[in-house]
């Protein structure tokens, strides 16, 4: 009933304000049926005999399921906008995820995106949760974006990274990677003769203690940029981004400091570009993320220990798009590769080994209107030394889960291959 309250009293509100500014009720209507298979297979990095595991050597887990949002993401929001005269107008978006499938979400949490801005000839100012700069490149350079199963693969690492090392928020585990909170945007003016730009800065929040040492933690902050140059067939576009995943001093039960302390920042750069030569649209991007922790802690005779690590995630994209008749063929290929700069000691019986996994996808979507359309797209993927990496082990088609046992230098199962398709439709409204 509460749910029921609210998204009526949200909709009579929006029809009183159309009549003054200009308010529209959106959205997109996704689902499709699915179907995700991943195998996991067994490895031996521990330099010991093992007996044959009692599973076999490789076990195969599969589930269908009707999804939601594996053509374009299912939504529903609201937008305005007021002019304010001289230039100036001020514009909301709210915007919240649906879940088609079961019927939940909709006018009650617009974790999607919510702002508040005001704009004129000096561009864009925006406050509130948003998309982070750097997501931009991997979403619109790619021709199944980060939706369903042919997902860019760098996007679908780039998630697994922030929910394994954070920061996270209570709105969204995958935070500060796709979207973030407590956002302050600038944007720059469309009329700059195809190049266009935006900034953003996000707070922390973090409550500041007279007398601790690195107080307040940083933890959760987000700064990036986002710039490019779109005219006629050619839109290229370079972002950076950096997070602050972990920013604290430790302290015991006075409240006074260990000396023990950690930070861990992870920076995005990637480059993206498309090009339309109107019947075929090609796709590319190039994308490196750099995990930078440090942690301290005292040795003994007023002596520090520092350690430091620098995990690398080099990722890569290839895509075409082909418009046939009211339909369009798409294809791409993408790959990550993971480095660890601390990974195992390299031995004749324990070599070192970094991660990597590859994803290859085509689909077809066709169009019954301008608002309406079927899709079905098939994706295939392998990872490799996946059980070295906790971001990789989790890129797998949909939500099959792999089975996952076992880390870096031991034995079990990781994952090694998985496949999935998806058939679905798509509404626009």
């Amino acid at each position: 009933m509460k749910t029921a309250f609210v998204a009526t009293a949200l909709l009579s509100s929006a029809a009183a304000a159309s009549a003054q500014s200009s308010v529209t009720l959106f959205g997109v209507v996704d689902a499709a049926i699915s179907h995700y298979t991943a195998r996991s297979e067994f490895y031996n990095d521990s330099g010991r005999i093992m007996p044959p595991p009692a599973n076999g050597n490789a076990v195969t887990r599969t589930q269908t399921v009707l999804s939601n949002s594996a053509n374009s993401n299912s939504r529903l929001g609201l937008r305005g906008t007021e002019d304010l005269g001289g230039g100036l107008a001020a514009s909301f978006w709210l915007e919240s995820p649906l879940a088609n499938d079961s019927g939940a979400g909709g006018l009650t949490s617009f974790s999607r995106r919510s702002t508040i801005s005001l704009s004129g000839g000096f561009g864009e100012v925006r406050l509130g949760r948003d998309f982070t700069p750097t997501f931009w490149n991997d979403s619109v350079f790619s021709p199944f974006s980060t939706i369903g199963v042919g997902a860019n693969v760098i996007s679908t690492v780039g998630t697994n990274l922030a929910i394994a090392r954070g920061p996270g928020s209570a709105v969204a585990a995958s935070d500060n990677y796709l979207r973030t909170s407590n956002s302050i945007g600038y944007f720059l003016p469309p009329n700059l003769g195809g190049f266009y730009g935006q900034l953003q800065y996000a707070l922390h929040e973090n409550v500041a203690q007279s007398g601790l040492p690195g107080s307040p933690t940083r933890k959760g902050q987000f700064a990036g940029g986002r710039f490019g140059y779109a005219s006629g067939p050619l839109d290229v576009a370079v972002s950076y981004g950096q997070s602050t995943a972990a920013d604290a001093t430790a302290v015991n039960a006075l409240g006074l400091p260990t000396g023990v302390g950690a930070n861990e920042k992870i920076k995005t750069f990637n480059l993206g570009a498309s090009y339309n030569f109107g019947v075929v649209k090609l796709f590319g991007e190039l994308s490196r993320v750099k995990d930078q922790s440090t942690t301290t802690a005292p040795s003994g005779l007023g002596t520090l220990l520092v350690a430091r690590d620098v995990d690398k995630y080099n990722g890569g994209l290839v895509g075409v798009t082909v418009s046939v008749g009211s339909g369009l063929i798409k294809a791409a290929y993408s790959r990550v590769k993971f480095d660890n700069d601390l990974g195992p000691l390299a031995t004749p019986f324990m070599p070192r080994r970094d991660a990597s996994v590859s994803k290859f996808a085509i689909g077809y979507e066709h169009n019954l209107s301008k608002r309406t359309a079927l899709y079905a797209t098939v994706a295939w993927i392998r990872a490799k030394d996946a059980q070295n990496n906790a971001a990789i082990i989790g890129a797998a088609t949909g939500t099959a889960p792999y089975l996952s046992t076992g880390a870096a230098g031991g034995s079990g199962y990781a994952p090694s291959r998985s496949t999935g398709y998806d058939l679905g439709i798509r509404h626009v409204f």
